[in-house]
This record gives structure tokens, C-alpha cells and sequence, in this order.
């Protein structure tokens, strides 16, 4: 059952008491992104050490935000039995978001974690993964992280033919400097469980959008938008719907494997602004 959470502001401020920085940054990183893998977690937050003691310090950590009920660890394991701990996956609660400070979905009140399939675990994941890679190259200075908004923060509404209220809803709205240039980009990281006439219909709402030109007049470009997919095939096939789009329309996409994902995005062929 989901329930609405009640704290006393006294305990809020007992358990932000015990927090260190590095605690809250990780906590943030999970409002952001939803879900993040242990292995995920230590690349965010503990930066220095051998790779062994790195681990073992997210191990330390992770354990005691869980017991402090501010993360829930979840029961599934990514790599199977052998992985161990390292194969954890961790969320915010409904007391993390309330150490927060932060609303719960779409602005609504906060509610207890609950497991998800999967499917829809390892999709949250894959788009955690382009943040976390994104945040690596930022701090190795190969190209600077000007904004990452997950869902929903990144979502648009505008107004159809008929005047109806139609929503993009991209895993992420990213903004890269690289020089004197910005690129921007929707993401959509697709696991090959659309059918291709979903990815028709969702690339259709994009070009819909774009000549509605609201995003032009609120950011002055419109960004990209970058399809991310598992395997060469699977691009093949979204570049192949693409292509079946009015003209003017395919120049906004952009389909690259999802281990490529941060280097198109600091490429030349992005929505740019000067």
C-alpha cells in the first residue's frame, strides 16, 4: 500500500544533522535520477582510492543511509548472486525526500518507495548511467554539465492541432558547454521495448513541437533529439522510422549507441547556442 508521509520536522532535523555533504550530494543524485546502482554511486561520490577501497567506502555508506531509512536498497541484484552487495540498487524515501526537502512525484506529496518491474528498473538505470558519464567528463574537464533534468522536470506541454494540451516526456533535457558553444539535447534511451510505431508517434510529437516553436522562444534553439540504443541493429531500424519523417523534421534526430551517448552530445551536430 502507498502511503502519504508524515514526518515531525524535529526527526527531519535530527537525521540532516547526521548527514555529511557527501551523504546529501548522494541523496540529491537519487532525486535526480530516480535509482542508481552501487557501482554507480561510488563513480558520483567517492572519487579517491583504489577501486577496491572505493567500492568498500560506498559499501560502508550506502549501508548506513539504508539503516538510517533515508535510501531503500532494493531486493534485486544487478549481475546476479556472485555480484554481492556491489550489485545493489538504491532509491530515495519518502524520509530522503523529506531530508530533502523535495515534493514527491509531479509536485504531489511524498510517498513510500514501492518496487518496480525490471524492465522499468534497468530503464531508469541505463538513463542514471549517461548522467553519471556526463558528471565523469565534467570533472575530468572534457566538457562542462550545464543542466540534467530527469523526468518530469524535463517535460513540455503545448497545444495540438485541435488546441488540446499533447506532452513530451524525454528520460532527460541535457546541456553541454564545450568552448564557447552550448549544446542541448532530449534524450530518449529506448531498450528495444517500443514498438516502432510508438517511436514513430513519439518523434512525430517532437517535430510537433518544434514547429509549435514554443521551446525556440523559451530557449532560443531547439535542442536535439537523441535516440540511444543497446545495439547497432536497433539503431538501425529507429533511423530507418526517422527517415520515413517529413524532411524538414529528421534533421532534429539523432540515433547513437548508448555507450556513445556523451560524446555526441559534446559533438558539432547538437542544438547549439552561441
Amino acid at each position: 500500500m502507498v502511503r502519504p508521509l508524515s514526518l515531525p520536522t524535529a526527526r527531519v532535523e535530527r537525521l540532516r544533522s547526521r548527514l555529511s555533504p557527501r551523504d546529501l550530494a548522494v541523496l540529491a543524485s537519487l532525486d535526480r535520477v530516480r535509482l542508481l546502482s552501487l557501482n554507480q554511486i561510488r563513480r558520483l561520490a567517492v572519487t579517491d582510492g583504489s577501486p577496491r577501497a572505493r567500492t568498500r567506502r560506498a559499501q560502508l555508506m550506502m549501508t548506513r543511509l539504508t539503516k538510517l531509512g533515508v535510501v531503500v536498497r532494493f531486493s534485486r541484484i544487478i549481475g546476479g548472486v556472485r555480484a554481492g552487495s556491489s550489485g545493489y540498487i538504491y532509491g530515495l524515501s519518502d524520509v530522503g525526500q523529506a531530508v530533502l526537502n523535495t515534493d514527491g512525484p509531479l509536485g504531489g506529496r511524498r510517498r513510500r518507495v514501492w518496487e518496480s518491474k525490471p524492465y522499468f528498473q534497468d530503464h531508469m538505470l541505463a538513463v542514471a548511467e549517461l548522467y553519471v558519464q556526463l558528471v565523469e567528463r565534467h570533472r575530468e574537464g572534457t566538457t562542462e554539465l550545464l543542466a540534467y533534468d530527469a523526468e518530469p522536470a524535463n517535460w513540455r506541454h503545448f497545444s495540438g492541432a485541435g488546441g488540446e494540451l499533447v506532452q513530451i516526456k524525454p528520460d532527460a533535457y541535457v546541456r553541454i558547454g564545450r568552448a564557447a558553444m552550448e549544446y542541448s539535447a532530449f534524450i530518449e534511451v529506448d531498450l528495444s521495448t517500443e514498438t516502432l510505431p510508438t517511436i514513430q508517434k513519439k518523434s512525430q510529437r517532437y517535430i510537433d513541437y518544434w514547429r509549435s516553436g514554443m521551446e525556440q522562444q523559451w530557449r532560443g534553439v531547439f535542442p536535439k533529439v537523441l535516440w540511444l540504443v543497446e545495439t547497432e541493429r536497433r539503431r538501425d531500424r529507429i533511423a530507418s522510422v526517422i527517415g520515413k519523417l517529413a524532411l524538414d523534421g529528421q534533421t532534429l534526430f539523432d540515433v547513437g549507441l548508448l555507450n556513445d551517448g556523451p560524446q555526441i552530445l559534446s559533438g558539432s551536430n547538437q542544438g547549439a547556442a552561441a
